[in-house]
């Protein structure tokens, strides 16, 4: 294992077959794509998963896809814990929920995915519509923020937690036309490096990762004219992702690292 933050790269990590057994891992956004893909291969792996969304038909279609699985060992996976949160319409007592079912089920939470978002539109910041500049903020970057504070004790429950931030390229260098998907994005970065600075004497650490080009239905939004059969599936873009939620990545903090 690297012992330094500056010669990590979780993309040369040669993971285990049971690289989170007995974590707690909570992913938002686990109905499609990247999170999808995630919280399968977090379940592979040996980790309970916990699955944040806002539409339970969707959410149990994943759990039953999930509870069907077997890790690379063979064995039957964790069944993973369905957890209903609409992260546009949420208020305090729905953030509060599910921070007391974690503690109140397993006590400490391992790990914890910040994946999903809206992309909004593509348009000029002149033209750019307030209303929906204001829905693609809240849940970029407020909720974000709300359920991290809830799970935060959770998170310093556990003896060696990871928080994970999905980040973008055009959260990094802004993009025209990108609007307020591009800042908020921005602002996960910022958000990201403020915790890990707050947290970096005790057992969290804090991360971001972008994970590039891959071939999900945000992307068809960006790019429709774009041949999604082009680029990479989103099951071959979690290892990475895996190795910042597993204990090879212990120590590493405030870090904007890529996918590919």
């Amino acid at each position: 294992m690297p012992t330094t933050q500056n010669d990590f790269d979780p993309r040369r990590i040669e993971l285990e077959h049971h690289e989170l057994a007995g974590r707690v891992i909570a992913i938002t956004g686990p109905t499609a794509g990247i999170g999808q893909a995630l919280a399968a291969e977090c379940a592979r792996r040996g980790a309970e998963v916990i699955l944040i969304g806002r539409n339970v038909k969707k959410l149990e279609a994943v759990h039953a896809e999930i509870s069907a699985l077997k890790t690379y060992a063979g064995d039957a996976v964790a069944e993973p814990c369905i957890a209903p949160l609409d992260l546009e319409r949420a208020v305090a007592g729905d953030y509060d929920a599910i921070a007391n079912a974690v503690m109140q089920r397993w006590g400490r939470l391992d790990g914890l995915v910040l994946n999903a978002a809206l992309l909004g539109v593509l348009s000029p910041i002149e033209d750019y519509d307030v209303p929906t500049w204001v829905k693609v903020m809240h849940v970029n970057v407020t909720a974000n923020f709300a359920l991290t504070q809830v799970l935060l004790p959770a998170l310093r429950a556990s003896k060696d937690a990871s928080l994970l931030f999905l980040s973008s390229s055009v959260g990094r260098r802004g993009r025209a036309y990108w609007g307020a998907y591009s800042v908020s994005k921005f602002a996960v970065e910022g958000l990201m490096q403020t915790l890990a600075d707050e947290l970096e004497k005790t057992q969290v650490r804090v991360n971001s990762i972008n994970p590039g080009r891959a071939r999900t239905h945000m992307r068809r939004q960006a790019f429709p004219s774009e041949n999604l059969e082009s680029l990479p599936p989103p099951e071959t873009l979690t290892a990475p992702m895996i190795a910042m939620l597993g204990p090879q990545s212990r120590g590493i903090t405030g870090r904007a690292l890529e996918a590919q």
